[in-house]
């Protein structure tokens, strides 16, 4: 009788376990024995596509010229009305053909950028903590990736000159994302000023995801790094309607920047995908080019919400917790109250979903450096974060928190 034939996959075990999957199967559990918990762990927008989009794509969807293979780098039109889109934005000119190109999903673009452009023995520098793709799509590639902290309390930049100067060989590529996930970090143009000539100076890549581009809050608004002079030298910059047009499902994003290096995108998406089915691209030309006022509204629901969380949980009282409020993304970053500390953010994450009945992501789950918080999203109605509060309150005040 022959022996079980065990597989040994060197990528994956190079992949850590997923620490967020300890509060999701926790959630599921509860759930299935009855239990309501509300989930403000995983950042799934819940506000519908705008009408007119899925019209659109319906429409689309009945015409058998849309039913062929697509192009894996966006129909032209597609293409047009993303550079008209930054043109309107950021009034930053790209060319259609060379600077431009569709993915499906910012996440998607991202990491097959990585996995083109990164092998083994290339470093890579990522902010710590950061979206686990930004750090897995290196590691899946092969290369070496470098941490650098992300904190309140220090210079990102001052890391990043320290962290070059402490690296060999020299890092190839940069990863960064602002408005940031999961911290909420928001950043001015000048900001990119500087990493735009580190990065020539340095003659490193710089991917840019601006997932959050327009979930801007309190008169903030976030620069595209495209913005900068010579940031085309060096840069990528990843966008996606997911959050600002509510299409997370439909899979619509896009890429522009350095010829080079969208040419590198679009030769490695040439050999795995047609790209996104035309019909959702006809809807997303629409959704770019249309009326815009589903973003201000989305905008300002999330705003809400954030609002209605935060007033909330910092009223004075027993269950007290004080929590800054971010000027961008659909999160909330907050630091562990000091009491519960010691917990761990893992712990108190599974803490608060068995006893406040809330899902939330444990900081730990985006890097050693999240350690200390917990990440709230804002996807569910305000009426459902009024009883997570009421919950979350309730387990702070058993736990002596606040007075």
């Amino acid at each position: 009788m022959s022996g079980e034939v065990r597989h040994d996959f060197d990528k994956l075990n190079r992949l850590p376990p997923y620490v967020l999957a300890e509060v999701i199967e926790l959630m599921k559990t509860a759930r299935r024995a009855g239990e309501d918990i509300i989930d403000l762990g995983m950042g799934n927008p819940d506000m519908p596509t705008p009408p007119h989009v899925v019209e659109k794509i319906c429409e689309a969807a009945r015409d058998p010229r849309n039913h062929r293979y697509s192009s894996s780098r966006g129909i032209p039109n597609l293409r047009a009305a993303i550079t008209e889109w930054y043109q309107r934005r950021h009034a930053v000119s790209l060319d259609p053909e060379a600077e431009a190109i569709a993915v499906i999903g910012a996440k998607e673009g991202l990491s097959h950028f990585v996995l083109m452009t990164v092998g083994p023995g290339d470093v890579v520098l990522c902010p710590d903590p950061a979206y686990p793709i930004h750090q897995y799509s290196v590691i899946i590639a092969g290369g070496d990736l470098r941490h650098v902290p992300l904190t309140h309390d220090t210079d990102f930049i001052a890391n990043l000159e320290q962290a070059m100067e402490r690296t060999w060989p020299k890092p190839k590529l940069l990863i960064l994302s602002f408005p940031h996930n999961p911290t909420t970090t928001v950043v001015d143009r000048a900001f990119f000023e500087r990493i735009v000539a580190f990065a020539r100076e340095h003659d490193l890549m710089v991917i840019h995801d601006f997932a959050y581009a327009e979930i801007c809050f309190d008169g903030y608004t976030a620069p595209s790094i495209l913005e900068v002079p010579g940031a085309k030298d060096v840069a990528i910059e990843f966008v996606s309607l997911s959050k600002s047009h509510s299409m997370a499902g439909w899979r619509v994003g896009f890429a522009c920047g350095n010829s080079d290096m969208i040419h590198a995108l679009g030769r490695i998406k040439s050999y795995l995908d047609y790209g996104m089915p035309q019909a959702i691209q006809i809807g997303a030309i629409v959704a770019l080019r249309g009326p815009q006022d589903v973003v201000e509204q989305n905008k300002e629901e999330y705003r809400r919400r954030r609002d209605t969380l935060i007033d909330a949980l910092g009223k004075p009282g027993e269950g007290c917790w004080k929590i800054e409020k971010p000027l961008g993304t659909m999160f909330v970053w907050a630091p562990i109250p000091e009491p519960l500390q010691e917990l761990g953010s893992l712990e108190f994450s599974k803490r608060l979903l068995l006893e406040a009945k809330v899902a939330v992501s444990p900081g730990v789950g985006f890097g050693a450096n999240g350690e200390g918080y917990v990440r709230f999203s804002l996807i569910e109605n305000r009426h459902r974060i009024r009883q997570a509060v009421r919950g979350i309150r309730s387990f702070l005040r058993d736990a002596g928190v606040g007075a």
